[in-house]
């Protein structure tokens, strides 16, 4: 009898021992749905960048009042009371409203001749950053290709490294000069002198990173694999090169504006009746002496102050922002 209550109790032991073991040890059975999340990540580069960069406050905050400084350069002649930055005002009498000092009628005064400065500032500012942003983008678009080929291509090295050492020893200020000089003042002749030359900077520097990161193990398969050249450039080359790009970018367009000062201050730059922030400074400077006339000066003065720092923060800010390093 003793043996066969041991016997049933054993049996009865090992039985829940195997349900104890069917309970922890079960198939989890195959879910191809759940498997594809496994290898699914959300990074995407844009979104790194932007979030990066928003944390700045002091370089988003300038950027959004760049945003706004520009939009109003294009909304500000459609607003109502305002007048044509080449219109000379005259009173009742028919005498121009010269030198007149900021005030209601004049938001911000008059220059020698009657004109409303307010409206030449605003316009002005619309020319300068038109060029500053069109030889940005015509330099980048140069400077990028020539210097992809230059540092990508072997055998376009010598013959490119050339034409570099030749361009690079002609001063860039008598290039400026001649071409004012030589072609009629206008806006086409100062985007064409600055961008005439101005490229070759950016594709040296494009050139030298192509040459660190040319022959990288991950480019130097792809060539193994018969991947085309337009590719490797477009996916391999260029997105690596991101941050630096638009640094160089940011930084050639208060550059752009400074020439464009330069070169109306020594009398080469655009028409008078061509409103440009090189022009209400190069008038300006002449009141200098004159106290009570000095605000000609000091405004386009700081229209032109804060748009070369603030693009200058914010190229510093979008590179290091733009550094995959940086990425979270």
């Amino acid at each position: 009898m003793m043996k066969q209550f041991s016997y049933r109790h054993t049996k009865e032991a090992e039985l829940i021992e195997n349900m104890e073991e069917a309970e922890l040890f079960t198939f989890g059975g195959y879910n191809e749905a759940e498997t594809e999340k496994t290898g699914f990540s959300n990074y995407s580069y844009w979104n790194s960048t932007l979030h990066a960069f928003f944390k700045n406050r002091i370089a988003f905050g300038l950027l959004v009042l760049l945003m706004l400084l520009l939009a109003f350069t294009f909304i500000q002649p459609y607003l109502p009371g305002q007048y044509d930055p080449n219109l000379i005002i005259n009173d009742t009498s028919g005498m121009q409203f010269r030198n007149i000092p900021p005030g209601k009628q004049f938001i911000l005064g008059t220059n020698s001749i009657g004109q409303d400065l307010w409206a030449r500032i605003w316009s002005g500012t619309r020319t300068s950053l038109f060029i500053g942003l069109s030889v940005a983008l015509a330099e980048a678009v140069i400077g990028i290709t020539v210097g992809v080929i230059w540092g990508y291509v072997r055998k376009a090295d010598f013959i490119l490294t050339e034409i570099y050492n030749i361009i690079d020893n002609i001063p860039n200020t008598i290039i400026l000069i001649l071409i004012s000089y030589i072609l009629k003042p206008s806006i086409k002749t100062l985007i064409f002198a600055m961008c005439l030359t101005g490229w070759i900077q950016m594709a040296r520097f494009i050139r030298n990173q192509i040459l660190i990161i040319r022959d990288r193990d991950y480019n130097v398969a792809s060539r193994c694999l018969g991947t085309p050249t337009s590719r490797i450039i477009v996916k391999n080359l260029l997105p690596y090169l991101v941050s630096v790009i638009m640094l160089r970018m940011a930084l050639t367009i208060p550059a752009a504006i400074g020439n464009e000062v330069f070169i109306t201050y020594i009398g080469l730059g655009l028409p008078v009746n061509i409103p440009s922030l090189g022009n209400l400074i190069n008038e300006g400077r002449a009141l200098i002496t004159s106290p009570a006339l000095r605000y000609q000066l000091v405004y386009p003065t700081i229209i032109l102050s804060f748009v070369t720092i603030s693009f200058y923060i914010i190229g510093n800010a979008f590179s290091d922002a733009a550094d995959p390093k940086n990425h979270l």
